[in-house]
């Protein structure tokens, strides 16, 4: 174990590593990359290459050797969601009083403090960057650096602007992570005081390449489309739900076909009706709402004339029929009703409605241009 596990972005690992060995690593690291890049795996890595008890080397640099005390603990926190779901357990079951008060946090080693976006808003609040200021200056316990990882660059306000007092005059033993799609995502105040490291998609061939390694039981096509869906991120086609994105899609389709063709309704109402309430629900929804998104992207390309940047290969002949039906106006509109979707669900309405409603605009869109 070690960074040779790290896949792609090689130059930046290196560089990475060179500062780690020079003992010149910044004390504020702002990672950027789209999601399922690496961002929090690279962080998690250095942590424990900064903190290993074993202190490796490979290729001359600094390693970890992922057995010591420090590297398993550190390495707890890999799992993210899984631990963030766990942390969000414990705090409902607090009191009502308690549960207000307390904030999102994932810590499975004294030194390592993950910060998270803290539900139901999503967002860094004041008081979880409060307890980075109250702790970061207080020297390690058990490693050699303290660790400060924020996983996300939603900040509110207040909080934003408190993490530039400790980012300013930092103690010479913490360093602190932030990771963001995009830096301009973060205040440029923030971006000043912080090494801006970005992390590249990588290329088609390359994941499928991965994937043929790391999911050895999909046939070639099956990895060149989810090379293809997965946009160069390497965490997101490693996890990639395959069967789910399928059975999603073909939700989608029905969607689609139903408004550009006015075809039968009772098959669209049957697939509808199976979206109910709950967090299931939910993430069935955001499913289907990605997938149409995805589709829509296809069309576009097709109608546009550009058929290489279709990443749906696999259905191109079905696409192409939709195609015919489908021009850059009702493309559009479609987006639009998505995103009107989208914020139904923000407020909790009935999700088959919504979903029935979106169709019927759609084809009455449809009729208008034909």
């Amino acid at each position: 174990m070690g960074f040779s596990d790290f896949h792609g972005n090689s130059e930046v690992v290196h560089r990475m590593r060179e500062m780690l060995a020079r003992d010149r690593f910044p004390h504020g690291v702002i990672l950027a990359g789209r999601s399922g890049s690496g961002k929090y795996t690279l962080a998690t890595m250095i942590a424990r290459a900064m903190n290993c008890l074993e202190r490796p080397t490979s290729d001359t640099l600094p390693d970890f050797c992922g057995r010591c005390s420090n590297c398993v603990r550190i390495g707890l926190s890999e799992d993210l969601d899984a631990r963030c779901a766990e942390a969000t357990e414990m705090r409902e079951g607090l009191k009502e009083t308690e549960k207000k008060e307390t904030r999102l946090f994932v810590q499975t080693h004294p030194d390592v403090l993950i910060i998270p976006p803290d539900p139901p808003q999503m967002m860094i609040k004041v008081d979880q960057v409060r307890r980075v200021i109250n702790t970061i200056y207080y020297r390690p316990a058990e490693a050699r650096e303290r660790i400060f990882i924020f996983t996300d660059a939603a900040f509110m306000k207040e909080a934003a602007n408190s993490l530039l007092k400790v980012l300013e005059e930092p103690p010479e033993f913490a360093t602190i992570f932030l990771l963001a799609e995009t830096a301009g995502e973060l205040l440029p105040t923030i971006r000043s005081r912080c090494m801006v490291l970005p992390l590249q998609n990588l290329t088609t061939a390359d994941l499928e390449s991965y994937l043929a390694t790391h999911r050895p039981e999909w046939k070639p096509p099956q990895r060149a489309l989810v090379a293809r869906l997965s946009e160069g991120a390497v965490g997101r086609a490693r996890s990639f739900d395959l069967p789910a994105y399928s059975a999603a899609r073909e939700h989608a389709l029905t969607i689609l076909r139903t408004a550009l063709r006015s075809g039968e309704h009772s098959e669209l109402f049957k697939m509808t009706e199976t979206y109910r309430a709950g967090a299931e629900g939910r993430a069935k929804l955001d499913l289907l709402l990605r997938c149409t998104y995805s589709l829509l992207q296809d069309l576009l390309f097709l109608n546009s004339g550009s058929p290489e940047l279709v990443r749906n290969t696999d259905i191109l002949a079905e696409l192409q029929k939709l195609g015919q039906n489908a021009s850059f106006e009702w493309l559009a509109s479609a987006s639009d009703r998505l995103a009107e979707v989208e914020r139904g669900m923000r407020r909790n309405l009935l999700r088959s409605l919504s979903l029935d409603a979106m169709e019927a605009a759609l084809e009455s869109n449809a009729e208008v241009r034909r």
